[in-house]
């Protein structure tokens, strides 16, 4: 029987995205994202590292810029390498296989694509929920 391995977040980019490319091509995109919990003096930020690849990478590069909101879902990865020093170390990230662009750029909601969707009515983004 398969496990199940399903992060959903929702949060603010704390930088800008950083785009790179494998030595095969591949794009391949880092961002940091904080997610903020709680209420009143139980608040507190989680920060999380993201990772996405192919287009999904360059949408990122292209549509979103720190500060923007972003709903993510993906899979949880543990990293392992050695260090320069020989001590073993780790990393914790979560790679993306659906990001949604939750700005508004121009008051016009967007899709998962991060391209405004041209079939939402008018006034439909005046609905409170």
């Amino acid at each position: 029987m398969q496990g199940l391995n399903l992060v959903q977040l929702i949060g603010n980019l704390g930088s800008d995205p950083e785009m790179r490319y494998t030595p095969s091509g591949k794009a391949v995109v880092n961002m940091r994202l904080a997610v903020n919990t709680g209420y009143g003096d139980n608040q507190r930020t989680d920060w999380f590292t993201l990772v996405a690849w192919d287009k999904l990478a360059e949408a990122c590069a292209q549509y979103v810029v720190k500060g923007s909101r972003i709903y993510v879902e993906g899979r949880l990865q543990i990293r392992q390498w050695e260090g320069e020093d020989g001590q073993t170390r780790y990393a914790t990230e979560v790679v993306a296989r659906q990001i949604i662009f939750l700005d508004r750029p121009n008051g016009k909601p967007q899709n998962g694509a991060g391209v405004p969707d041209e079939g939402i009515p008018e006034g439909a983004e005046d609905i409170p929920f």
